[in-house]
């Protein structure tokens, strides 16, 4: 999984499971402090391991919820039983908050910690889980995309072709669609009459977006990036999405699909990239 591809939404939703899951080896109940013979035989509470259902419906529903709604985040489009798995994982965050919520009033004694903490995670969890994509603040990247200019993927050199003749990231190339430099291999001149090679290169992009259809053979795949994520849709024409590109990763446009492009994810998947403002080059 792409972890760039993951929201401040995801990382409330990970964090609360990461301290639900501590907090069903902590107490479930407060022992009252005594000393002396008259005192129970039993030193120790119980924690939600010593409790089959509190275990299974509060602290592992919690944590099964935030496993869902990360998975879709890296597979969107899965279901289940035509149900999205991130509706899963709201549902099963939601459940275990409202059991939480009635199994901490029913209690015959005080709550301990392990319950007390058990019902603020599932309350963070829940929240998180249905607010992250309602909350502009909770949609943005989890983690900020690095700058392109000092990507350097497989070890290649800036301006360098990688196998089969793609060329990598960290070359000086302009946008998508933009016209490049004349620029001649050191000491070529071009012939008196005749394009340079780099601009005839670019004239298939460029004609497209005058409205003249550019020949299959002119395209050249390049690799390049998007500003925000961006779905990847079949190229059969299904609108379900594939995967999802994020920010801040490199992908391999193969092939001019109409006005958008057919791309490359780094597990060698390829869908139709439909919107291409913005993209850029690398």
């Amino acid at each position: 999984m792409n972890i760039r591809s993951l929201t401040r939404g995801d990382g409330v939703v990970i964090g609360a499971a990461v301290v639900l899951f501590i907090a069903s080896f902590l107490s479930l109940v407060s022992l009252p402090d005594c000393s002396g013979q008259f005192c129970p035989r039993e030193t120790s509470a119980p924690n939600a391991w010593d409790s089959l259902g509190v275990l299974m419906s509060v602290y592992l529903a919690g944590v099964i919820a935030a496993a869902l709604i990360v998975v879709s985040r890296a597979m969107p489009g899965r279901k289940v039983a035509n149900i999205d798995l991130g509706q899963f994982g709201v549902a099963f965050a939601v459940f275990a908050l409202w059991t939480a919520f009635w199994t901490i009033i029913d209690m015959t004694g005080d709550a301990g910690a392990g319950m007390i903490l058990g019902l603020l995670a599932t309350l963070v969890l829940a929240a998180g889980a249905v607010a992250a994509p309602l909350v502009p603040a909770l949609k943005a990247p989890l983690m900020p995309a690095p700058k392109p200019q000092v990507a350097q993927p497989y070890g290649g050199q800036p301006g360098q072709p990688g196998p089969g003749g793609y060329g990598y990231p960290g070359a000086q190339q302009p946008p998508y669609g933009g016209q490049p430099g004349q620029q001649q291999p050191y000491g070529a001149q071009p012939q008196q009459g005749q394009q340079p090679q780099a601009q005839q290169q670019a004239q298939a992009p460029a004609a497209q977006q005058g409205g003249a259809p550019a020949a299959a053979g002119d395209f050249a795949p390049f690799w390049f990036a998007v500003p925000v994520a961006r779905p990847l849709y079949a190229e059969d024409g299904s609108p379900t999405p594939i995967a999802e590109l994020a920010p801040g990763t490199w992908y391999l446009a193969v092939e001019q699909r109409g006005p958008g492009l057919v791309a490359q994810t780094q597990d060698g998947r390829r869908g139709v990239l439909q919107d291409t403002t913005g993209i850029q080059r690398g």
